[in-house]
């Protein structure tokens, strides 16, 4: 899985907004400055993740941005979604509607698994587990195999 610049920032810019309220909203440019993310590329992803229902907004001086659920509701999936779409397909197409013919047939099986794991970490982990820095136990047992930090 290739994680882009847009939903990285999405993450972080979630995260940020883990504690902020409706009567204590984040403005974009502190969360730009707090992650290092450009200001007019933060404002549009945090639009996307308005449309998708992850954070909602309010204008005017008292105005910004918070969360729209509570931060153990939202997923790390839940926002990637929101600014990318379906976590894993296949030149654009979802795995299940994928048909492969041939020696190639079973492909379309690696293919649904690799969705399944991706989703195994990706649904499971919260934005409030990453703002306290307490992963779930499954998660942070994978991260302990050497072969997890090695690229390749």
């Amino acid at each position: 899985m290739r994680v882009t610049a847009r939903a990285d920032y999405a993450v972080r810019a979630a995260i940020e907004l883990v504690g902020a309220s409706a009567t204590a909203p984040r403005k974009a440019d502190s969360i730009a400055v707090a992650q290092g993310i450009p200001v007019s590329f933060l404002e549009n992803i945090l639009n996307q993740l308005k449309s998708a229902g992850v954070v909602r907004s309010q204008r005017g001086p008292d105005g910004g941005w918070w969360l729209l659920k509570a931060p153990e509701a939202l997923t790390l999936a839940d926002v990637i979604r929101g600014v990318e779409g379906p976590l894993a397909s296949v030149r654009g197409e979802r795995p299940e509607n994928l048909d492969y013919a041939g020696s190639a047939e079973s492909l379309q099986v690696v293919w649904i698994a690799l969705r399944a794991n991706i989703r195994a970490v990706l649904e499971r982990v919260t934005l409030a587990d990453v703002a306290s820095g307490h992963l779930p136990k499954q998660v942070a047992a994978l991260t302990r195999e050497q072969t997890a930090w090695k690229s390749g």
